[in-house]
């Protein structure tokens, strides 16, 4: 076949079936999306978690990374000086903790991630619960990690959770998480929900309590408009910062 000249164009045909392929890939990738098979992210699409599996560690570490600082900026001011401080486990908990380390602080770290972060610089006492070590994300899990949650009081809870949907509550992939999350809800005097705006239209697992349950959420302003309306209903402050744009 010879070659096309060099200012040929495609003739109209080709443009037309090309144009109805491309409406057609765009529509099964919606489908997929509702259907919960994918996640739709710019300039394609990545597979969707199953339902109560979590995204490995490093995946989600490398997910909406400048939404999650801004995010960790945020609430690490919402810590007071001297406070005794929970951090959760999870990549938005971890980059709170950075916020945090070198204040003076009495922080319980809830993965081994957390509690480097927090040591690496001088001022933040930092404590561990114990227990068993989950290999991928090193978080605390199970009754002994509850148990000393339980054992301490906390002026305030940086809290991760992997949905936080209006109706299925706060939910996490885990059970053993969702056991020291909930004991984290029981001993804080305040407890602020970290999470980018996708976790408010996710389900997971394990429910380890009510929106109304939490006194700050701290956000995105991509947020879903309605569930924002509903948190501030329920008597819960909700912190909100600009969407990073995308490099």
């Amino acid at each position: 076949m010879a070659p096309l000249p060099a200012n040929s164009r495609p003739a109209p045909a080709t443009c037309r079936r090309e144009e109805g392929i491309r409406e057609e890939i765009t529509l099964d990738l919606r489908e997929l999306e509702e259907y919960g098979a994918i996640r739709r992210i710019r300039g394609g699409a990545e597979p969707a978690p199953r339902r109560g599996s979590p995204y490995p560690f490093d995946v989600r570490a490398g997910s909406d990374r400048a939404a999650k600082q801004a995010l960790a900026e945020a609430a690490a001011q919402l810590v007071p000086e001297r406070a005794t401080v929970a951090i959760d486990n999870g990549t938005t908990a971890l980059a709170v903790a950075d916020r945090l380390a070198g204040r003076d602080l009495s922080a319980m770290a809830l993965s081994l991630h957390a509690a480097a972060a927090l040591a690496r610089r001088a001022g933040v006492e930092v404590i561990v619960p114990g227990g068993p070590v989950a290999q991928d994300d090193l978080s605390f899990h199970g009754p002994g990690a509850a148990e000393a949650v339980r054992a301490m009081r906390f002026d305030v809870a940086v809290l991760g959770a992997c949905a936080a949907d209006p109706e299925a509550g706060l939910t996490v992939a885990g059970w053993g998480d969702a056991q020291v999350k909930r004991a984290l809800l029981e001993t804080a005097r305040r407890v602020v929900l970290v999470a980018t705006a996708d976790k408010f239209t996710r389900t997971a697992a394990h429910r380890f309590g009510a929106l109304a349950d939490l006194d700050t959420v701290v956000t995105t302003q991509d947020a879903p408009a309605d569930v924002v309306h509903l948190l501030r209903d329920r008597g819960v402050e909700v912190v909100t910062v600009p969407v990073p744009e995308s490099p």
